[in-house]
């Protein structure tokens, strides 16, 4: 069975398919790849080449896929950042022609639109197609704590603010709701009763019955990492398929990527020559792959 994922691509670094599909294959997944832009490396870096690939290169190869008559091997569809409206319009063709092959695959959709701090970075049309379009196709919904209030129009401060946003995205249809960065009052109390004084960050899942929340220190990362949240979906994607249990997924999945991040960190700050330490961090998934599987940290998800 495969993961179909459609997102962007760089050739230096890590962002969109570049740090999803590696993490779902090492889980054990066949990954069909389609890429819808093609950059030297992510538009972090300031300055770029390459292009958009757009929306009727992904039609046609998905249209391929099906003239193959392979799609009913597919158990799942993750979409990622999307260039423009064309690019979601294709999203949305390519889940219902899997589902029409293979009824139960599920779509994992990581409504990539911005953060905080940086406000959004998308098109304008973007997050209305992301509320209206995609959301009540979507199985799995993966925003950060920015995208849940995009999404919902609510301030989500507060825990319970939180997770009344959760649950209006529930109600738009995804089943399974996970908050990929979530900041509170509670993450900075947590810090200071558990002896370690520094900053915390937290994720939030939800499948319906019940609302998750999972804390880790919050690692001193500067500016936002490109495809933390890319890689992020992806791992919560494959381990759930594995287990279909929303707190084992959670707990995996931030074991891994914190596993991840701080080893990106410390590889950083080791570095001493001009070309490592250049530019933004990039994350270090090849090299520290062994936390794909076998992540060196644990953490436990508390039910709200």
């Amino acid at each position: 069975m495969a993961v179909l994922s459609i997102q962007s691509h760089v050739v230096y670094g890590y962002a969109g398919n570049t740090a999803a599909v590696f993490p779902l294959q090492r889980l054990g997944r066949e990954v069909w790849a389609i890429n819808t832009v093609e950059f030297s490396n992510h538009t972090g870096y300031g300055a770029w080449r390459g292009k958009v690939l757009g929306a009727e290169l992904a039609a046609d190869l998905v249209t391929g896929l099906e003239e193959r008559g392979v799609l009913g091997g597919c158990e799942a569809v993750l979409s990622g950042y999307l260039g423009d409206a064309a690019v979601g319009r294709a999203v949305i063709d390519a889940v219902r022609r899997v589902r029409k092959a293979a009824p139960n695959a599920i779509y994992c959709c990581d409504p990539v639109m911005g953060d905080l701090g940086r406000g959004f970075y998308v098109k304008p049309d973007i997050p209305d197609m992301f509320k209206n379009e995609l959301l009540p196709l979507a199985d799995i919904v993966t925003p950060n704590q920015f995208e849940l209030e995009a999404l919902t129009s609510l301030d989500t401060g507060g825990i319970d603010k939180a997770r009344r946003a959760i649950e209006m995205l529930h109600e738009k249809g995804p089943g399974i709701v996970l908050v990929t960065s979530y900041r509170d009052g509670e993450d900075a109390a947590a810090a200071k009763t558990d002896g370690t004084g520094g900053s915390r960050i937290s994720m939030l899942a939800s499948d319906k019955t019940g609302v998750y929340r999972i804390s880790t220190p919050e690692l001193p990362l500067g500016a936002v990492v490109a495809g933390s949240g890319d890689l992020t979906a992806s791992v919560f994607l494959s381990r759930y398929l594995e287990t279909k249990d929303i707190k084992r997924t959670l707990e995996f999945c931030t074991a891994t990527v914190y596993g991840i991040l701080e080893a990106s960190f410390l590889k950083r700050n080791s570095a001493k020559t001009d070309e490592t330490t250049s530019g933004p961090m990039e994350l270090t998934i090849i090299y520290n792959q062994h936390e794909l599987d076998c992540p060196t940290h644990t953490f436990e998800a508390i039910r709200l």
